[in-house]
């Protein structure tokens, strides 16, 4: 039985790979359509056999037109134009794109790449943030034990930080004590102490003078852990720090206040001088001029700019004033509440050039209790910020006269601020 098509001869019955069919069309499934071809061949005539074409090599055509229009130069395989498996004419995109067969390169899609490039800006800021707290976190150097502190007052509203500067000189070197004016005397004293009250009602700063007369009360060693009965012993505040450290600075402070510290920050010599110069320095308006060979303070009136050796200078002077403490704790509450100022402006929070040395250098110098947090501490800077910008209240503990050099606190004005500190009022008492 004949199962080959109507009309096909016993001649046409060979290989048919690659010859093409009789017709002037091409069989559909052997046909590559991007091929261009020359001037289709007539119709196969009578007593003429069909003659194959070639098309670079390839028996994919009729006649001998596609092999003739090839070697005459009309030969385009496609390949060039991309249009080998695209399916159509060439994209006006450019070629091969291959987004689609003939149409337009799609648009960009920018509600996409914006959502992906917020998650790649948050992701970086997070991993950052998270980075820098852990890091800033070790430097902290948290020993003070504040549980070591008996017979404490109860605690009142709002935060309390007892905020010290000693006349430490580690790690300086002697070229640094020099320049610095610091002396070489052994040990560490507190050169100023204040205590600064964080509230709802308004930030108070007070200044407590080195002189202040104050009673030693009973207290256990920081470290042979003895208790040393209180004998009535009156003292000048700083020798409470001197005696027996931190610890023994707070009690005698809670014993004579009746205010409850919260938390204790101390900053020596080279760490104060290191972080001015960190910021770039701390602009100041000077009321008076005044010379003290003994800081190395010479200093004339008007406003500038203070680097750490004259910081540390302007804060130190006692000599070149009459009521030399009293006169000192006042440029000292200004200093540091212009140096918080400083170091909170956002030319230097959103500038990881000046940021980062400015808090390696305060982190490094500062000795803080062993409760105490970076938030604790960036609380305690925007509320001395807030001080300097007129949001508070800095004064110094009300003075009622003197007693064998001592200064002796005005009793009647101190239990009244108290009170109102521990009720986080707004607070009514000055100093005056």
């Amino acid at each position: 039985m004949n199962d080959w098509p109507e009309g096909w001869s016993g001649a046409d019955r060979g290989s048919r790979y690659g010859n093409g069919g009789a017709g002037d069309r091409p069989e559909s499934a052997r046909v590559m359509r991007q091929v261009r071809r020359g001037p289709a061949a007539p119709p196969n005539q009578p007593g003429v056999p069909p003659q194959p074409s070639y098309v670079n090599g390839q028996g994919y055509g009729d006649g001998q037109g596609d092999y003739t229009n090839a070697r005459q130069g009309g030969y385009d395989s496609g390949y060039s134009s991309g249009q080998v498996y695209g399916g159509g004419p060439a994209d006006p995109g450019g070629p091969g794109d291959g987004y689609s067969r003939g149409g337009a390169r799609p648009a960009p899609n920018w509600r996409r790449r914006i959502k992906w490039t917020s998650i790649i800006v948050v992701t970086v800021v997070v991993v950052t943030s998270v980075s820098t707290y852990f890091w800033a976190d070790s430097k902290l150097r948290r020993e003070v034990d504040l549980s070591k502190v008996i017979d404490r007052p109860e605690q009142g509203d709002g935060t309390n930080y007892l905020i010290v500067g000693s006349d430490s000189r580690e790690g300086m070197s002697a070229a640094e004590k020099k320049e610095l004016h610091t002396g070489s005397a052994e040990g560490k004293r507190t050169d100023s102490m204040m205590i600064l009250h964080v509230g709802s009602n308004g930030d108070t700063l007070i200044s407590l003078p080195r002189d202040s007369d104050v009673e030693i009360p009973t207290y256990v060693g920081s470290e042979s852990g003895k208790t040393y009965k209180g004998t009535g012993r009156h003292v000048k505040l700083n020798a409470a720090y001197a005696e027996d450290g931190p610890e023994l600075l707070v009690r005698t402070v809670e014993y004579n206040t009746g205010l409850h510290i919260d938390h204790y920050v101390e900053i020596g010599f080279a760490g104060f001088a290191s972080i001015v110069d960190a910021v770039g320095g701390v602009e100041i308006t000077i009321d008076k001029a005044f010379k003290d060979k003994y800081s190395g303070a010479d200093f004339k009136a008007g406003k500038q700019t203070l680097n750490g050796e004259e910081a540390l200078a302007f804060v130190r002077t006692r000599h070149a004033f009459a009521a030399s403490d009293l006169q000192r704790t006042k440029n000292q509450q200004k200093f540091l509440a212009a140096l918080a100022h400083q170091v909170a402006t956002p030319s230097t929070v959103l500038n990881p050039f000046k940021f980062y040395p400015v808090m390696g250098a305060g982190l490094d110098s500062l000795i803080v209790d062993k409760d105490m947090g970076l938030y604790d501490l960036g609380s305690m800077f925007f509320a001395m910020k807030g001080v300097n910008g007129g949001d508070g209240t800095s004064m110094n503990m009300p003075i009622s006269g003197s007693s064998g050099g001592n200064l002796v606190w005005d009793k009647t004005k101190v239990k009244q601020l108290v009170k109102e500190l521990n009720n986080d009022e707004k607070v009514t008492v000055t100093s005056d």
